[in-house]
């Protein structure tokens, strides 16, 4: 296939792995790099040998590039969505998909009246790890799964990120930052969530940077950052969650178990491509599972190769907007839950993303 032109937005400490591996995927063509900083843009077009530094204007008003990878801080992520599809642009976005409800669908609404596509991080689930997990779930190894748990713990971001503030504004915290991880596999191994409930708060209400570039600044908190949630599956199955910035550290690993009436599955880290498969059917021990597919690496980036590939050959692509949706009205669906005291019913839902294939992965 003819690779798909690919220019990057947002030029940060993110981006770093993604022009590293947009290099390397034969489906896609990485051509330039924006940032409103500019001096930014023409540092990682310098560094990684591409043909433009833009700015975000030239960038979009360039009609060679198909595909916009939009990696700006998640206030961001909507309205420079909105400019990319405007300009005809397909686009894909980190996580998460937009701050708001409102501004998902909106980015949602605009690719289907111009015939575009939208994809989102996480795209995890594409590597080895969760789609060994997703294969022996589908082949019926742990029966009819019944609940789930998953468990990211941390300090916070503040003590190794240069620039950690927007993880305390709203749209951040570690439901925004990290439940996409948790919740896009949750989805992949057990299809979409009927509703939500959950408790969320604010354990500390001012922070400090102790990292090197910002050492001592304050940061006022503005989004919950220690919240524990319950999803009702679709498929009747119920998980839990939890997710903080306020604890130092969990012994909680793996960081996903699911569980069926026949075995429990050990799930590695949604936030890596690999790690290692458990498994216990009903009545034997626990037996580590060979992976099934390749992708195991930092293949951060797979998941825009993977929309050209359905640009191309056609198809849906598998990290699209749709389940990015349905994981953002999820996440604020367990705040809403928490602040008014109930559940809260989905109003969307989606499909499971189709699996890799086996052989096709192998060989990457």
């Amino acid at each position: 296939m003819k690779p798909v032109k690919v220019g990057i937005i947002g030029c940060g400490n993110i981006s770093h792995v993604y022009f590293t591996n947009l290099k390397k995927y034969p489906e896609v063509d990485l051509v330039a790099a924006a940032d409103l900083d500019i001096a930014r843009a023409q540092q990682r077009a310098e560094e990684f040998g591409l043909e433009k530094a833009y700015t975000v204007e030239q960038l979009l008003a360039d009609p060679d590039i198909e595909i916009v990878v939009n990696l700006t801080i998640p206030k961001a992520h909507a309205s420079v969505c909105l400019q990319a599809l405007e300009a005809g642009k397909h686009v894909y976005v980190e996580k998460p998909l937009a701050v708001t409800r409102e501004e998902g669908k909106r980015v949602l609404a605009l690719a289907a009246e111009k015939g575009l596509r939208v994809a989102s991080a996480p795209e995890t689930f594409l590597g080895g790890g969760i789609q060994t997990c997703r294969k022996l779930i589908d082949e019926g190894a742990i029966g009819m799964p019944v609940s789930a748990t998953g468990f990211m713990l941390c300090g916070g971001h503040e003590s190794w990120h240069p620039d950690p503030e927007f993880y305390y504004e709203i749209g951040g915290g570690p439901m925004f930052d990290m439940g996409p991880y948790y919740l896009t596999a949750f989805v992949t191994l057990l299809g979409p969530i009927r509703r939500v409930t959950g408790s969320a708060n604010i354990t500390h209400a001012e922070r400090t940077i102790t990292s090197a570039k910002k050492n001592g600044k304050k940061i006022q908190v503005e989004t919950p950052t220690n919240i524990s949630t319950v999803l009702d599956f679709e498929n009747g199955a119920i998980g839990t969650l939890l997710t903080s910035f306020d604890v130092p550290a969990g012994t909680t690993l793996p960081n996903i178990e699911i569980h069926g009436s026949k075995g429990s599955l050990l799930v590695p880290d949604p936030n890596g491509f690999g790690g290692k498969v458990k498994l216990r059917r009903h009545g034997g021990d626990w037996e580590e599972i060979e992976l099934t597919h390749g992708f195991t690496d930092n293949n951060r980036g797979i998941g825009v190769a993977d929309m050209a590939r359905a640009i191309r050959e056609g198809g849906q692509h598998r990290a699209n907007g749709e389940m990015a949706y349905h994981v953002l009205e999820a996440m604020h669906g367990v705040h809403d839950a928490s602040r008014e005291g109930r559940h809260y019913v989905m109003e969307s839902t989606c499909e499971r993303p189709e699996p890799m294939p086996v052989l096709e992965a192998q060989s990457q």
